[in-house]
């Protein structure tokens, strides 16, 4: 039976519980890249992955701001599964945005129920991350073809639904929501980064998929005024980010409490009394709630351009998200490294594997270059230039 979350209080409560689950075995999952499976039918009978869902559809329609937290507690606990319904999220809105009556009413009785949507949108061997081959070929009756091939498909191997990102024969852009048992579609367990072992962003094969027009969605009208979707998209992913930080803080100092050994010139018995050893952990931890402030500062400033949704309401709302992300990013890979600077030789032993946390931050920071934000982000405080509208800012 999949609960029906009722407000915010409660997805952070539930997410709160969830995440001291998910924590034990992490370092485990990660270790014998176990796919958390079990743990994603956990999460979907707990309700959170329907808490975006509007209220005249029976969903809590939770603030961002608490999206983000859920995903911070859970990222915390385990960025994998933080990460693997990222994209959940992500199409969903794309329903909210730009779904007919039709379709929001059948998929959001689907999210409801505890059924997930992955993604495939990613393609390798094209121009930039924007250049989509995959096709959406006119059929009979207003239905379509589907073929292509899909990269870091990042929780498709365990969705029910697969929104697949195409063009149309005029090259605007769609989304088609695809059964994952859909003939022709072909889900690759072939993910094989260094970190984020087991969110299982492997490749998605679409071999002439059928596609009836009930099931297509126009994406690119999500690009023709002010928009929260890139905003979104990426406040989730800042929240990954910022979760990892805490996580690998939480987990270098109960090594230090426990297992670390002070240095000999300190004086101290215990390395958690090593004047250096505090010093270094208050920074960490300075640089670790300025990133949860600067989250939510941005998820503030989503749920006010939610509210009032004008060009400049959605560029503010952008630059907040953006500004958190250029924060965390280094400082969750910072964090990953000062587990080993904190807890000496003995913390690098690979039984333990520390090391995940800095593998996880150092994969996960590279979905979208904070080069390019702090660009946007600098332009906007001196020219008051408000920054584009493609969806990953």
């Amino acid at each position: 039976m999949t609960n029906v979350i009722a407000d915010d209080a409660e997805a952070l409560a539930v997410a709160r519980d969830l995440a001291g689950e998910f924590a034990v075995d992490a370092a485990v999952r990660d270790a014998e890249r176990r796919l958390p499976g079990p743990e994603l039918d956990r999460l979907s009978a707990s309700g959170l992955l329907a808490i975006t869902v509007p209220r005249a559809y029976g969903g809590a329609d939770v603030r961002a701001g608490t999206v983000a937290e859920v995903f911070r507690l859970l990222a915390a606990a385990d960025p994998n599964i933080a990460q693997i319904p990222q994209s959940h999220f992500v199409y969903v809105n794309v329903l909210r945005q730009q779904g007919d009556a039709d379709q929001r009413k059948f998929f959001f009785e689907e999210v409801l129920a505890g059924k997930r949507f992955g993604n495939a949108q990613s393609e390798a061997g094209t121009k930039h991350v924007q250049d989509y081959r995959t096709r959406l070929v006119p059929g009979a009756d207003g239905d379509f073809v589907l073929s292509g091939t899909k990269h870091y498909s990042t929780g498709a191997l365990f969705a029910d639904w697969i929104p697949v990102l195409a063009r149309r024969e005029d090259d605007t852009l769609h989304v088609a929501y695809i059964p994952r048992d859909a003939p022709g579609l072909t889900v690759v367990d072939d993910w094989a980064g260094m970190g984020q072992r087991t969110t299982a962003s492997g490749t998605v094969l679409l071999d002439d998929v059928a596609v009836p027009g009930s099931r297509v969605v126009p994406h690119h009208l999500t690009f023709t005024g002010p928009q929260l979707h890139g905003a979104l998209a990426q406040l989730l992913h800042a929240a990954i980010d910022v979760g990892i930080a805490a996580g690998a803080l939480d987990e270098a100092a109960e090594f230090v409490r426990t297992k670390a050994r002070p240095w000999f010139e300190s004086g101290h018995d215990r390395a958690a009394d090593d004047p250096l050893i505090l010093q270094r952990v208050g920074e960490l931890a300075v640089k670790v709630r300025a990133a949860e402030a600067l989250l939510g500062v941005a998820g503030a400033a989503v749920d006010a351009a939610r509210a009032d949704l004008t060009d400049e309401s959605a560029a503010a709302a952008s630059i907040a998200v953006a500004t958190a992300k250029v924060f965390a990013d280094p400082v969750a890979v910072e964090l990953g490294s000062a587990v080993f600077e904190l807890g000496g030789t003995r913390s690098s032993l690979d039984g333990l594997n520390l090391n995940r946390h800095w593998r996880n931050a150092r994969t996960h920071t590279l979905h979208d270059p904070a080069r390019w934000k702090i660009q946007h982000i600098g332009r906007y405080v001196l020219n008051g230039q408000l920054p584009p509208r493609h969806g990953l800012l």
